[in-house]
Order: C-alpha cells, then sequence, then structure tokens
C-alpha cells in the first residue's frame, strides 16, 4: 500500500512538515509496511518556501540582506541543488511582521531587500526562482528589487539611486547588462491590477500606514511609465500587478515573472498529480478545515485532485466545521482538538493530538484500504 502525506502548516502550531511527520509517525502503526511518501504543500503564503524546499529534497540556506526599514536581517531561502532552484518567500526580507517593532513608514518603506534575496540566488547559479510574495510591508513596485539587480536609473543623462521620494526625478531607465537569465514564478493568489481604485495602494496600502493615495499612486505611475517606454514592458494592468505593494508589478516587469496562484505553483514544482495518481490513499490537511477551505486553500486543492484521479482522501485537522460541502471533499475528516482542551494547550500539543487521533481512527482509515 502506498500513502501520500500532503499536508498544509496547522497554522500558529506546527510547519506543513513537522505536523506530516506526526501523520507519518501515527499512520506507521495502523498501516504496517505501507510505503509512505511525505509531501508537505501551501497554498503561497506564510510557510510556503520551507514546505516546497522539504517536499523537493532541498536545503535550506541564509544570507544578509535588509528589512523593510532597511534593518540587517538574515532572511531564508531554499535551495535544491539538482535542478538549480532557489524558493523564498518575500515577507522574509521585506514583510509586515517584521516591522511591527517600529513606526511605519511608507514612504522609505523598500523591497531592496527582497531584491538582495533573489541576487544572492542568482549569483549562486539559480535557474529558476518560486518565491511567493504574501505579507508585504512595502508599496514601492518593486523599485528596491529593480536596484538590487542593478537597473540604471538616470536624470538627464547622469546616474541616480531612486527611493520612493525622489523617483519622479528619474526621467530614464536601463536594463543591466549582466543580468542572468532564470525564470520566474511568482506565487500570487491576488487580482489587482498596480494602478488605480482597486490598485496596490488603495487596497492594500492602508494596512502599511499609506494615506496619501495620490503621492503614491503617482510614483507608482512614473515607474510603469519609465519601463513601458525603456524596457518595452507594461504589465500595470495585470491581474497581480498590484500584489505585495506592486511588487507582482515589479517581478514581472524587472526579472520576466511569470504569476501563478500560489497551490498551482506548489503542486506543480512538487508534482502533486503523479504522486496522487501512485498512491492507494492520500492524506492532507491543515489547522482549521472549513468553508472558508473551499476557497483556494491547498488541502481542499489536494481533495479535489484526488477525487478527479480517483483516490481517497482523508482530511486531518485541528478543528473541521461538519458543513456539508466541506464533507462532500472526503472520505474522512479527522478533528483532533478535544472539545473539551482550551485551544492554548491544543495548539502547543498539535504534534501529540495528530498521532492519537489518527491512531483512534484506525478502523475507518482501514476501510478505506483498497
Amino acid at each position: 500500500m502506498r500513502i501520500l502525506i500532503a499536508n498544509d502548516k496547522f497554522k500558529g502550531s506546527l510547519p506543513a512538515e513537522k505536523a506530516g511527520f506526526h501523520v507519518k509517525k501515527s499512520l506507521e502503526s495502523v498501516f504496517p509496511g505501507a510505503e509512505i511518501d511525505l509531501c508537505p504543500i501551501a497554498d503561497g503564503g506564510e510557510g510556503t518556501a520551507m514546505a516546497m524546499t522539504t517536499a523537493l529534497d532541498g536545503e535550506w540556506l541564509k544570507t544578509q540582506t535588509q528589512d523593510a526599514h532597511g534593518r540587517p536581517v538574515e532572511a531564508p531561502f531554499g535551495w535544491v541543488p539538482g535542478s538549480a532552484t532557489a524558493i523564498m518567500e518575500m515577507s522574509a526580507a521585506s514583510g509586515l511582521a517584521m516591522v511591527q517593532d517600529i513606526e511605519l513608514n511608507p514612504f522609505k518603506s523598500s523591497t531592496l531587500g527582497t531584491g538582495i534575496l533573489i541576487e544572492s540566488a542568482l549569483r549562486r547559479g539559480a535557474r529558476r526562482i518560486l518565491i511567493g510574495i504574501g505579507g508585504s510591508a512595502t508599496n514601492d513596485g518593486g523599485l528596491g528589487v529593480a536596484l538590487a539587480l542593478g537597473y540604471n536609473f538616470k536624470k538627464a543623462g547622469r546616474p541616480i539611486s531612486p527611493n520612493l521620494e525622489t523617483l519622479l526625478e528619474a526621467d530614464q531607465i536601463e536594463k543591466p547588462a549582466t543580468l542572468p537569465s532564470c525564470e520566474l514564478i511568482v506565487a500570487c493568489d491576488v487580482d489587482n491590477p498596480l494602478l488605480g481604485p482597486r490598485g496596490a495602494t488603495r487596497v492594500y496600502g492602508p494596512q502599511k500606514g499609506v494615506r496619501d493615495f495620490a503621492w503614491f499612486e503617482e510614483r507608482l505611475g512614473h515607474l510603469a511609465d519609465l519601463a513601458r517606454r525603456d524596457l518595452g514592458v507594461d504589465p500595470r494592468d495585470v491581474p497581480g500587478a498590484g500584489a505585495a505593494g506592486g511588487l507582482g508589478f515589479g517581478l514581472m516587469a524587472f526579472l520576466g515573472g511569470r504569476l501563478v496562484s500560489g497551490f498551482d505553483m506548489v503542486a506543480t514544482q512538487v508534482g502533486l498529480e503523479a504522486r496522487v495518481a501512485s498512491a492507494d490513499l492520500v492524506i492532507t490537511g491543515e489547522g482549521r478545515l472549513d468553508e472558508q477551505s473551499l476557497q483556494g486553500k491547498g488541502p481542499v486543492g489536494v481533495a479535489r485532485l484526488a477525487r478527479r484521479l480517483g483516490k481517497k482522501i482523508v482530511g486531518v485537522a485541528g478543528s473541521v466545521d461538519d458543513s456539508p460541502g466541506l464533507r462532500a471533499q472526503f472520505d474522512l475528516l479527522i478533528g483532533i482538538k478535544p472539545a473539551a482542551m482550551p485551544l492554548d494547550e491544543a495548539m502547543r500539543r498539535t504534534g501529540e493530538l495528530i498521532e492519537s487521533a489518527v491512531s483512534a481512527h484506525a478502523a475507518p482509515l482501514r476501510a478505506l484500504n483498497p
């Protein structure tokens, strides 16, 4: 018997790979001798890089960079030597959670740290970069990334190094002659354009401290105009261009990035369909399975794939919403949290609870064995 474990993180408790380990440990007693394939998944958000690096048997590296406000930080990224693939999250360098200890200043916040992270992967010889762009603290349209990669900005023919406050002075942009060729795949699950009422500034800016919408719109529009005239690219209206303060635009304009849904990126890169096809039983899950999970969450993506391929599918979660829509996606749902246990205790004991809950469902699990 072959079992695939393709679970997401249990948010606030365990990353995907550790939660999957506890599922695997309990299944080994339920199905002695079974071949178990551990494939952590994610939907493009927090934990995506670690989950994909684990699923692809990569290694976890760190590089010196800076946060959105220019403070030195050490940011991790995954590296898969065989395919020269780097796997990263912009939030590891330019994330909003990293600057909660200081007053937000969107006028000065920059994606330069993310650009340094990308440049580090390119120096290592990356032929492919996979990046999730959720959780940004920036609203610079990827200007920082462009500067880190060596794009040249000029004013009246003289080089300048602009920030958001001086960007309007730039009247020319040039692509660096030595920028390595690399496939860039961007996990992005929003469809906002760069500018306008649904754009980066008006929709996502307020949570980063943006108040003067017109000030930022003028600068992002100027950056897009320079890219259109001097680089021959204009992705400002591409769905997702407004993601992460316009970083979606910047990665398309400056690196030729391709935006895809987070779950689709993960599923494609880890070969999820082939792994489901070769399994007899598929186990997935995350911290909570409910109606919201039906809106593009990873575990339901796994469940739908398993259904399409005619495989039995089991969901394991901290808590499970008893809704017909959700239950229709699974052959068996296992909630691990005892009703009387306080949530904070359950979150501390997630690994233990996964093992005991899965073991307690040995009989219904064995009944699914084809």
